[in-house]
């Protein structure tokens, strides 16, 4: 490794520290303030919560842009649902997976103060789980043990959280883990249950998906528990994570940079809720089919560096670099860098005033 490349790494650490130390906590003593406004005006309060919300993934976002770790987007036009109930599922392969589709919901307007992440519920007990406790995301228990109280837990959150606040995508990663730790034992439940094996995806696990249909997507003639029509799903986008050469980047690299600048591409599949399967069994198979689908358009993006889109897309868009915009990202720098002084300010006072 040179000097240069050692400099940078150790000064791209230092950044993104000192980044969260000024940002998240100042952040949280906002919304400390603004609990009266919670109770009175509560729209007003989630709207606000929503724009904090975005600052902070915008920042994540930025470590990635700066690093030179670009998204380019393929395939169906996904503004069509970017404002009404989406289900977002997408492939897992690493720790960047998430930073990298904050950096491509970043750049559209009004999707991340709307959006829904459930992840595992480790994340809860990171630094940024405050943030996500705050903004009502989903930590999903894991494990064989907990599967059937998780589903339980999220369909319960669905209908407490997720609808009343209004949430329009929320992000799933049915294969329940990443590739490499998954991959395995993907192949002998696949052996087992005579399934096709995936090489460059794992089969994806049901609970979640089935928990989020039952509840989003109700069946014909049920009024068990049924939620309002305007409530209900009304897409599935489906997003294929492709990393160059089939090299997932990592949390550690985004944050270090120590990669070379590189391009990952996401392939959207866009499915209207009407198009679903109700029944149990069909379910299964569709995404059991989508993945089957992924492990291909892997495996040709690997081998080309091209993504079949004609062969699933009919009218698809032409490929573009998402643009983040330099800017945006240097005053929201400059306003949470502002408001950690004034804080820092008021609680010296207070304690100054105590004693």
């Amino acid at each position: 490794m040179s000097l240069i490349m050692f400099i940078k790494i150790v000064a791209r650490i230092i950044f993104v520290i000192v980044n969260n130390v000024y940002c998240i906590p100042t952040s949280c003593i906002w919304i400390l303030f603004l609990q009266p406004v919670k109770f009175y005006k509560p729209d007003w309060y989630w709207k606000i919560e929503g724009t904090f919300f975005h600052w902070l993934l915008a920042m994540v976002s930025m470590w990635s842009w700066s690093a030179g770790y670009d998204v380019v987007e393929i395939g169906d036009d996904i503004r069509l649902c970017l404002d009404d109930r989406t289900l977002v599922v997408a492939n897992h392969q690493s720790t960047a997976d998430v930073p990298m589709l904050m950096a491509n919901f970043n750049a559209k307007k009004g999707v991340l103060p709307n959006i829904m992440w459930i992840m595992d519920r480790i994340f809860k007990f990171t630094n940024f789980g405050i943030v996500s406790i705050i903004h009502e995301d989903f930590f999903i228990l894991s494990g064989k043990s907990a599967r059937e109280e998780a589903v339980t837990l999220l369909k319960k959150h669905l209908r407490e959280s997720y609808i009343p606040l209004k949430r329009k995508l929320m992000v799933l990663f049915p294969e329940g883990g990443f590739l490499r730790k998954r991959k395995e034992a993907s192949k002998r439940y696949a052996i087992k249950n005579n399934l096709p094996i995936l090489t460059n995806v794992s089969l994806p696990r049901l609970g979640a998906m089935l928990g989020i249909m039952d509840v989003m997507v109700p069946k014909p003639n049920s009024a068990a528990d049924r939620i309002p029509e305007v409530d209900e799903l009304r897409w599935v986008l489906d997003v294929t994570i492709a990393y160059p050469e089939g090299k997932p980047l990592d949390l550690p690299t985004i944050i270090t940079g120590s990669r070379p600048p590189c391009r990952t591409f996401m392939f959207y599949r866009l499915f209207p809720s009407t198009e679903l399967p109700r029944d149990q069994e069909e379910v299964t198979k569709w995404l059991f089919d989508r993945w089957v689908e992924k492990d291909r358009v892997l495996d040709i993006f690997y081998k080309t560096g091209e993504i079949p889109v004609s062969d699933y897309c009919s009218s698809p868009l032409p490929q573009q670099v998402v643009r983040q915009d330099p800017l945006r990202f240097f005053v929201i720098h400059l306003f949470f860098i502002a408001s950690s002084y004034f804080h820092f300010r008021l609680i010296t006072y207070a304690v100054s005033f105590v004693w």
